[in-house]
């Protein structure tokens, strides 16, 4: 049988409280915090560019983008700049912006290995709104 290098992705407040939950697959067993905030953001652009619509749900929310309970509004549909996004985040990310937890244990640099088991579980906590490209 083959074995899916499958993350499951929580957003959490610093209280704990669980919102938002996904699965992110990576072509490899093994990924780095970077490749893993890379591929986080990625694909978040990618469903957003590809349904041209006015909501963005993500890490790093577009410049000219409104905070609502469910993303981040935009004024007009506009394509995102994936990449840009990637840069922002991993910049936050180093500023503490967002910190990450595998199980129990914070994730704190951008080239730490993480190991893809069958239930691994990363928990991305937001200090501050990240804004972006």
């Amino acid at each position: 049988m083959l074995h899916k290098n499958i993350i499951q992705i929580r957003e959490e407040s610093l209280a704990g409280q669980v919102g938002r939950q996904w699965e992110l697959e990576f072509p490899t067993a093994t990924i780095t915090v970077r490749e893993l905030i890379a591929g986080r953001v990625r694909e978040e652009v990618r469903a957003y560019n590809e349904k041209a619509g006015k909501l963005f749900v993500g890490l790093v929310a577009p410049s000219d983008a409104e905070r609502t309970l469910s993303g981040y509004r935009m004024k007009k549909y506009r394509w995102v700049n994936a990449e840009k996004q990637v840069e922002i985040a991993i910049r936050a990310f180093g500023s503490n912006g967002f910190f990450l937890l595998l199980g129990d244990r914070q994730l704190e640099e951008l080239d730490e290995v993480i190991i893809i088991e069958g239930d691994t579980i990363v928990s991305f906590i937001k200090l501050t709104p990240i804004v972006g490209g």
